[in-house]
């Protein structure tokens, strides 16, 4: 079942000393999931991953309010990517991001470079 509507977030917020050499607002990035009207937050962390259901009241505008908390969203459009295996890589917030989205770019190692892979053919359908 593909969601209805992913959040790709991107955020300058960490508490790892070594991530402070990454761009400005671009540390970190995780993903929301919309299915219907049930929202799953999914997000790799370094020492676990944390996923949860977000209980929303009804026309809260989830995008609007994690921009106003500093963070960077893009939207997508859940379609099933293409069955081909992924290159192996080190598990990391992008590529688990990644393989969500099924981008195939072993290339592709750090939240900026994500974000720009992403942001040139914007809100499309993946």
């Amino acid at each position: 079942m593909m969601p209805d509507e992913i959040l790709v977030v991107f955020t300058d917020q960490t508490d790892l000393w070594w991530l402070k050499f990454l761009r400005r607002g671009f540390r970190h990035c995780f993903i929301i999931l919309r299915f219907a009207d049930v929202w799953i937050s999914f997000d790799p962390l370094a020492h676990k991953t944390e996923m949860m259901r977000l209980d929303l009241p009804d026309g809260f505008d989830l995008r609007r309010w994690l921009e106003s908390q500093g963070d960077l969203v893009l939207r997508f459009f859940g379609k099933s990517p293409e069955l081909k295996p992924l290159w192996p890589c080190f598990f990391t917030c992008v590529e688990a991001v990644k393989r969500t989205l099924g981008v195939h770019n072993p290339f592709i190692l750090t939240p900026w470079q994500l974000y720009r892979f992403l942001k040139t053919d914007h809100e499309r359908i993946l």
